[in-house]
């Protein structure tokens, strides 16, 4: 079998996980290939990563308008709340560990090898990749039907008031305990257009850069030097870290659960 044949033999398995059957078979195959592949095949030409900025975007929309939806007596500070614990990155890596994405990535040597299947940045990247592929070859209607399965049982962990922690608030417990001190985050740059702007951030403490992270918001760079400090110091975040309790609030009884087709 050839190699060409041996990755669309995969799509084929990855695509009857995932419950849909892709008109554009490329779309698919563009969003598990990282970049770290494309120097050492001869077959693989474009990376996720534009995918993954579009399906940045298609997940944030599905989320508000969930929340919209199923919190109708919210004002927009709590909302925002809730849509930020649904989209970080911790939460859409666990995701994307509950599909098995990691095993059907395309990556290079070196990321393979430092268990980069794994990681939570990658596997965050990744599903996002597959949110816009979805998006593009079936529409808003479908990736709504794709993620609210995935969404609903961490809507009742937040019914219950739990929320899952993210990187920021893994290094700060980390850097108060062991350096006595409270990191902060600088931002050192951006680079591509204005529609399509990457921020580069630096976790900082006393002045000192644990780590650096890049991202296509601001808050978004931030959870990724974060995470990029805790991996330098040897404690990588894990996908599904444990639970801790915030107050957030219940949806209101018989509140739509969507938006018309779903």
């Amino acid at each position: 079998m050839s190699p060409e044949t041996h990755f669309f033999v995969g799509l084929a398995e990855l695509e009857e996980k995932l419950g849909l059957s892709f008109r554009d078979k490329s779309l698919l195959l563009r969003a598990l290939t990282h970049r770290s592949s494309l120097n050492e095949s001869d077959y693989l030409f474009t990376d996720n990563e534009r995918l993954e900025f579009l399906g940045d975007a298609v997940i944030d929309l599905v989320v508000a308008e969930l929340l919209y939806q199923r919190f109708p007596e919210q004002r927009e500070g709590p909302l925002t709340a809730m849509r930020a614990a649904l989209v970080r990155r911790e939460t859409l890596a666990y995701f994307a560990q509950q599909l098995d994405l990691g095993r059907f990535l395309r990556l290079g040597r070196g990321e393979e090898d430092s268990g980069g299947r794994q990681r939570a940045a990658i596997l965050c990247a990744t599903f996002e990749a597959l949110c816009g592929a979805i998006y593009l070859d079936q529409g808003i209607t479908v990736i709504e039907r794709f993620l609210l399965p995935l969404l609903d049982p961490e809507l009742m962990q937040m019914r219950r008031g739990q929320l899952r922690k993210d990187a920021k608030s893994w290094l700060q417990e980390w850097a108060q305990a062991e350096l006595n001190a409270t990191p902060y985050y600088v931002t050192t740059g951006s680079t591509g257009p204005d529609h399509a702007r990457t921020f580069h951030v630096e976790a900082r403490v006393r002045d000192r850069v644990l780590g650096v992270g890049q991202g296509y918001s601001k808050q978004k760079a931030a959870q990724a030097a974060a995470e990029a400090a805790l991996q330098a110091a040897g404690r990588p975040v894990a996908a599904d870290p444990p639970e801790e309790r915030e107050e957030l609030p219940t949806p209101a009884p018989g509140a739509a659960t969507t938006n018309g087709d779903t």
